[in-house]
């Protein structure tokens, strides 16, 4: 994916000081999705960015979950796991708060890691108040920066900057990323074997036998296909202190860094909680999603049973309707090559543009059979509607009056709509609903 030479830069912070912000500014696009709205913040991203003639990697990361999810990640874990794969660290605070506790947790750990550290005083256009007090975090190099009046973002990249090697990262813009998550022991390892055609992975009966992520790019109907194997995902309490910790992690990384995700399900142990919870994970990251049950040559078994079964998944999975459901068998190779073709039709529909007109023509169709009816006696109106080009998944702006008030059915159905008009297998889609004005 990178070149051996080329440097790691991690950006870390408690939530909310501007990382993502700060990121996109660095790489020029958007890439990490900002936004006030719940859940848009996603676990962790990175990207090739390029300074003074120096490739790197620019690696942002989330600021603490909220308390109620199972995935909670504290942020002495975050920078634990970036100062052990970064080569420069940018910590990041919000001027507008004075220097808090977490603040200061973040700073002492990333000095602890021995790696050069600079500090971003973010969103300086709101506060005058100077750099004193930040001094007392113990970094020495110290940048005042704005994302939105584009102040001191050259100031810290040419410090950055001039601690990297230089070198050069070349991208296949063509390769399908495709990560294999889910529990431990679900047969992971073994399908990603059977994918690659090589025992590049451990395979064992044992749970927690893959720690890193093994890596396998592959040719299929002449497309280039990364392979991605992790570690088991299990309940946050179940997960162990140290190395496991910090495995499960890179597979919940893994997912943010794919474009398709292969979720795992033991044929033997449907009905998961904790799998439906990772496919919620896949979803909100805007990820292709495909729903294999696995070592289903395992399972005692007549010719109803898979009838029987499937819409039992349908149904666990209900949110996720567009996500195809495969049954497989790394040992007998059954419906293994039937992924790489499913892989690839994903890709197509993710990678689909749609013309102004033609999204326009639905929409006044979709309104005409089933006008919004919105809430609290505000009733919304949508005007039309154009197709966003960099988030990484198909997203639509949709553009109106009274659009918050829009009730979470009425997007429901323009999903569905959509969907009876352009089948788009495998893939979530996103609409941003904006006041016109």
């Amino acid at each position: 994916m990178s070149d051996s030479k080329s440097a790691v830069v991690a950006i870390v912070g408690r939530a909310n000081v501007g990382k993502s912000s700060l990121f996109n500014a660095i790489i020029g696009r958007r890439e990490a999705i900002t936004s006030e709205e719940p859940g848009t913040t996603r676990d962790s991203i990175s990207a090739k960015a390029s300074y003074n003639e120096k490739d790197f990697w620019l690696v942002d990361t989330a600021g603490l979950k909220p308390a109620d999810d199972d995935f909670e990640l504290t942020i002495q874990e975050q920078i634990g796991e970036a100062a052990a794969a970064a080569d420069y660290i940018i910590v990041v605070v919000d001027a507008g708060v004075p220097p808090t506790q977490e603040d200061r947790r973040v700073a002492k750990m990333a000095l602890k890691s021995k790696k050069p550290v600079v500090l971003a005083v973010n969103k300086i256009d709101t506060n005058r108040q100077g750099l004193h007090a930040w001094r007392s975090l113990g970094i020495k190099e110290i940048f005042a920066t704005s994302v939105t009046q584009k102040t001191g973002i050259a100031e810290l990249l040419d410090k950055v900057s001039s601690g990297l090697p230089r070198a050069q990262i070349k991208l296949d813009d063509k390769l399908i990323r495709v990560g294999l998550v889910g529990r431990p022991n679900v047969g992971k390892s073994s399908l990603f074997n059977a994918l690659a055609k090589k025992q590049q992975a451990i395979v064992a009966d044992r749970a927690g036998t893959t720690r890193d992520v093994n890596r396998a790019t592959v040719r299929y109907d002449g497309q280039s296909i990364e392979l991605a194997d992790t570690a088991g995902i299990r309940r946050s309490g179940k997960i162990e202190r140290g190395v496991e910790h910090f495995s499960v992690l890179r597979a919940i990384a893994t997912i943010e860094q794919s474009d398709i995700v292969l979720l795992l399900m033991d044929a033997a142990e449907l009905n998961v909680q904790l799998d439906q919870k990772i496919a919620g994970m896949i979803k909100d990251a805007g990820r292709g999603l495909i729903l294999v049950v696995s070592k289903w040559d395992s399972v005692d078994k007549d010719s109803f049973t898979h009838d029987l079964i499937a819409p039992q998944i349908a149904y666990n999975f209900a949110f996720a309707p567009w996500a195809p459901l495969i049954f497989t068998s790394a040992v007998t190779g059954q419906n293994v090559a039937k992924l790489f073709d499913l892989i690839i039709e994903i890709s197509s529909a993710r990678q689909k543009q749609f013309k102004t007109s033609e999204l326009n023509s639905w929409l006044a169709t979709a309104i005409r059979e089933h006008p919004p009816a919105g809430l609290k006696g505000r009733s919304p109106k949508l005007n039309y509607m154009v197709q966003e080009s960099d988030t990484g998944m198909p997203s639509f702006k949709v553009f109106g009056a009274h659009t918050k008030f829009l009730h979470w059915s009425y997007k429901r159905y323009l999903d569905r709509t959509f969907r009876e008009q352009w089948p788009m297998v495998g893939t979530p889609l996103k609409f941003w609903f904006i006041e016109k004005h």
